[in-house]
C-alpha cells in the first residue's frame, strides 16, 4: 500500500476495496462495475491478503451459484422448480399488464416474462418499472397448478446501500487535499492517476458531472475506445445509457396514453451512446426536449417537473486539427440534424473527447479506491439535497462576452466541480480560478461551433473571459482552436433566399404520374428525409395480380405526414391472418411520428373466434400504448366497404382491405415474413383527397 492507500483506509474504514481485484472478477461477466464491487465490499473489504483471498474465493463462487448467462436460463428454472427457490443476481424489470390488471416481473437471463411480484417490492423501488434494477431476488416456484404462473419472487433487494450517510462522507473526507481527493476519485473509477496528466485528470473529474448536478446537459465526442460511456452504464445504479435507435417522447418524456413520465423521471442521468445514431422523428420530441434541457420542466398536457441530467456521447470519424480549420465542418458535426443550434446552446460542458486516452490496461489501478457504490451514493445525494449555485455565483464574475446561457452552463459546471471535490468544504481562490478557466472552456467550445453554424453574429462573442483573484481579466481559449481562423473568424454564408413570387420549399411527395406504376409512399418518404421539393398527389393504380413490392407502407405511408388521428374501416379483421395484417397496418402507422390514435372498425360472423380475436387485438391495444398511440376499436355489422382517413383529409381505399397478399407457397418460403416479397392478388387502390 502507498501513503493514499493507508490514508483512505483509516479514513474510509470498511467502505474501500482494492480496484485490482474488480478487473480480476470482471472479465468474462456482463455485470456492472457496481454490481461487483458491492459483493467485493461485502466479502473483501479489507487489506489483509488472507482475508482478501478468502473474499475473492466467495465472490467467485456468489457469482457462480447466482449470476446466470443467457444461455444458461433454461438450467435456471429448472433448478428453481426442484430446489423450490433460489437467489439470483440479475436485472430485475416489472411491467404492468392492464388487461390481467397486475404487474409482472422479468429477469434478463431468466428466460420467463410471467414471474408474480408483490406489491410492495415495485412501491419501494419505482425504477423496476422504468428501465429495470440490479438486484440480489429470489425466485420462489408455484406449486399450484390452477395459476396462470410458475414462478414468483420471494424476495428482492437492491444491489445498492440501504444506508448513506453524507455528514460522515463530507468529515472524512475533510482529511485529503485538493489534488489527493482527485487522486482517491479517479483510483475509484478504476484509473491510476499517476498515469494522467492534471488536465486529463480534470476531464475525468468532468465526465462525472452529470451524475452530481441536476438537469447538467453534457456532450462529449471523439475517438472510439476511450470509455465516454462507462461512467453512465458501468459506475452508478442511479444512471441509465441509451444505445442508439429511436427517441421518443413517450419513452424520454411522458406517454399521454398511459399517463406516465418517462426515463427523466425516474433516474439522475439519462445518457445518449452514439449520439450520432438516434433516430428523432417526431419534431415534438426535439422542442420537449430544449424545453427539458432549459428549465427542467415540460408540457405534455401536464406540467411535468424533473431532475435528470441530460448526457451525449458520440464519436468524431474526423481529425479535429482538420475540423477546426475547416470552413465546412465543426466539432457538433457528429449530431443529428435535428440537433439545430437551440439544442446545442443548452449544453453547458463540451469535454474534448479526443484528449482523452484509449481504453488500455496500462491505466488501471491496482490500488485502493472508495467502492464504486458509495462513491455513486455521495453523488446521488448531493443531487438531490446539495445545492452550490449561490456559493458560485458569489464567487466568480465574468467578462461582457459571457451572455445569459454561458453563465449558467458555467456555473453548473462549476457547481458540479464542487461536489464532486470539494463535498463539505470550499475550495482556495487558486483551486477556485483554476475550475473558472476549465468551466468558461468547457462552454467556448460549445460557443464556437454555434457561431461557425449561424450565418449571422447571434453567437460571435466568443471570448468568453472572467475576472481572477486579482481583479485581472482571463479570456479563456480552447486548445485545439487556438490560431484556426475557420473556427475563430468564420466566412459568414449568406441565406439562400427563394426567387419573387417562389414559394419555399416544404415536405412534399411527388408521384410518378402514371395509374399503374406509381413510385412507392415509402420513396417518398425518404425524398422528404432527402428534402426533395414534392406534393402529396391523388393516386388511382391496380395491383395486379402476382405483383409484388407492394405494402402498406408504399401505399399509405407518405400520406400519415402530420396525422394525428385516423379511421380504418374493414370488416375482415376476424381470421388469425387478418389480425396479423392489421398488426403489420399498425407497425406503419406508428413509424408517423405524429399519429396519436387509430380507430378500427370491424365486424364479424358467426365463424368468428372471437375470443381469439378480442385477445390478440387486446395485446395490440396495450403494445401501442408503449409508442403513446390509442387503439379504440368499433363493431359494426353493417359495414361492408373498406377504407382508410386521416385527420388531414386523405383517403386511401383498397378494394380488397388490408387481405390483399397471397398465401405464401410456406412459411419457410420468401415472402412469408417480408411483405415486399409477397405476391399480392389483384385489387384497385385509390386515394384521393376529401373536399374542405
Amino acid at each position: 500500500m502507498d501513503a493514499l492507500d493507508t490514508k483512505l483506509n483509516e479514513a474510509f474504514d470498511g467502505k474501500v476495496v482494492r480496484k485490482d481485484l474488480l478487473h480480476r472478477i470482471k472479465k468474462g461477466t456482463n455485470v456492472p462495475t457496481f454490481v461487483l464491487e458491492f459483493l467485493l465490499a461485502r466479502y473483501c473489504a479489507s487489506n489483509d491478503p488472507a482475508e482478501i483471498q478468502e473474499g475473492m474465493e466467495a465472490v467467485l463462487s456468489t457469482l457462480q451459484e447466482n449470476y446466470v448467462r443467457p444461455d444458461e436460463a433454461n438450467a435456471a428454472q429448472s433448478r428453481v422448480a426442484m430446489k423450490g427457490k433460489h437467489k439470483f443476481i440479475d436485472k430485475v424489470h416489472v411491467r404492468y399488464v392492464e388487461k390481467e390488471k397486475r404487474h409482472w416481473a422479468s429477469l434478463e437471463n431468466f428466460a420467463s416474462q410471467r414471474i408474480a411480484i408483490g406489491e410492495k417490492f415495485y412501491r419501494d423501488n419505482d425504477r423496476l418499472l422504468e428501465g429495470g434494477i440490479w438486484a440480489e431476488v429470489v425466485i420462489a416456484h408455484n406449486d399450484v397448478d390452477a395459476d396462470a404462473y410458475a414462478f414468483y419472487v420471494e424476495d428482492l433487494r437492491p444491489v445498492q446501500l440501504s444506508r448513506f450517510d453524507f455528514a460522515a462522507y463530507g468529515e472524512a473526507k475533510k482529511a485529503f487535499s485538493r489534488d489527493e481527493w482527485i487522486d482517491v476519485v479517479l483510483r475509484s473509477v478504476g484509473l491510476e492517476p499517476s498515469k494522467l496528466s492534471p488536465r486529463v485528470k480534470l476531464h475525468f473529474i468532468a465526465r462525472l458531472a452529470p451524475l452530481v448536478e441536476p438537469n447538467f446537459n453534457f456532450i462529449e465526442l471523439g475517438p472510439r475506445g476511450t470509455g465516454k460511456s462507462y461512467f453512465f452504464s458501468e459506475f452508478s445504479p442511479y444512471s441509465t445509457l441509451i444505445s442508439g435507435g429511436q427517441a421518443t417522447k413517450s419513452v424520454l418524456f411522458y406517454n399521454n396514453a398511459r399517463r406516465k413520465i418517462g426515463l427523466v423521471g425516474f433516474w439522475d442521468t439519462v445518457a445518449f451512446d452514439e449520439v450520432g445514431g438516434i433516430k428523432v422523428k417526431d419534431p415534438d420530441t426535439i422542442q420537449i426536449m430544449k424545453d427539458f434541457m432549459a428549465n427542467g420542466r415540460f408540457s405534455r398536457g401536464v406540467e411535468v417537473i424533473a431532475d435528470a441530467s441530460m448526457a451525449f456521447v458520440g464519436n468524431i470519424d474526423l481529425s479535429v486539427e482538420q475540423i477546426v480549420n475547416s470552413t465546412e465542418y465543426d466539432l457538433f458535426q457528429p449530431l443529428p440534424e435535428q440537433f439545430d443550434l437551440a439544442v446545442m446552446d443548452r449544453f453547458a460542458c463540451y469535454l474534448p473527447g479526443w484528449e482523452m486516452p484509449k481504453n488500455s490496461s496500462a491505466f488501471l489501478t491496482g490500488r485502493f479506491g472508495l467502492i464504486t457504490d458509495y462513491l455513486a451514493e455521495a453523488f446521488h445525494y448531493q443531487m438531490k439535497h446539495s445545492n452550490r449555485y449561490e456559493e458560485v455565483s458569489k464567487r466568480v464574475r465574468f467578462g461582457t462576452a459571457v451572455e445569459g446561457r454561458d453563465e449558467k452552463g458555467i456555473k453548473k459546471t462549476l457547481c458540479a466541480i464542487l461536489k464532486i471535490l470539494h463535498p463539505a468544504d470550499s475550495p482556495s481562490d487558486a483551486e477556485f480560478d483554476e475550475y473558472v478557466a476549465y468551466a468558461v472552456e468547457c462552454r467556448r467550445r460549445v460557443k464556437e461551433q454555434m457561431n461557425k453554424r449561424k450565418p449571422d453574429d447571434e453567437f460571435a462573442r466568443i471570448d468568453l473571459s472572467y475576472f481572477d483573484r486579482s481583479g485581472r481579466e482571463v479570456v479563456v481559449h480552447c486548445p485545439e482552436s487556438v490560431g484556426a481562423s475557420a473556427t475563430l473568424e468564420p466566412a459568414r454564408r449568406r441565406r439562400a433566399r427563394p426567387e419573387a413570387g417562389q414559394a419555399d420549399t416544404k415536405r412534399a411527395y411527388t408521384p410518378e404520374p402514371t395509374s399503374e406504376a406509381p413510385r412507392p409512399a415509402a420513396e417518398e418518404v425518404r425524398a422528404q428525409a432527402e428534402g426533395e421539393p414534392a406534393e402529396l398527389q391523388e393516386l388511382h393504380y391496380t395491383i395486379q395480380y402476382g405483383d409484388v413490392g407492394h405494402t402498406y407502407e408504399t401505399i399509405l405511408g407518405a400520406y400519415l405526414v402530420g396525422t394525428r388521428e385516423l379511421v380504418i374501416e374493414d370488416p375482415y379483421i376476424r381470421a388469425p391472418h387478418q389480425v396479423a395484417n392489421f398488426v403489420r397496418f399498425c407497425e406503419t402507422v406508428v413509424k408517423a411520428p405524429t399519429v396519436q390514435r387509430i380507430k378500427l372498425v370491424t365486424s364479424y360472423d358467426e365463424k368468428t373466434d372471437l375470443a381469439m380475436v378480442r385477445e390478440r387485438l387486446e395485446e395490440l391495444k396495450q403494445s401501442l400504448l408503449d409508442f403513446d398511440v390509442v387503439l379504440d376499436i368499433e363493431l359494426n355489422d353493417k359495414l361492408h366497404d373498406r377504407e382508410i382517413r386521416t385527420d388531414t383529409g386523405w383517403v386511401v381505399k383498397i378494394g380488397r382491405g388490408l387481405d390483399f397478399y397471397q398465401k405464401p407457397d410456406g412459411w419457410s418460403a420468401i415472402g412469408a415474413n417480408d411483405f415486399s416479397l409477397r405476391r399480392c392478388l389483384e385489387t384497385k387502390v385509390d386515394v384521393f383527397r376529401l373536399s374542405s
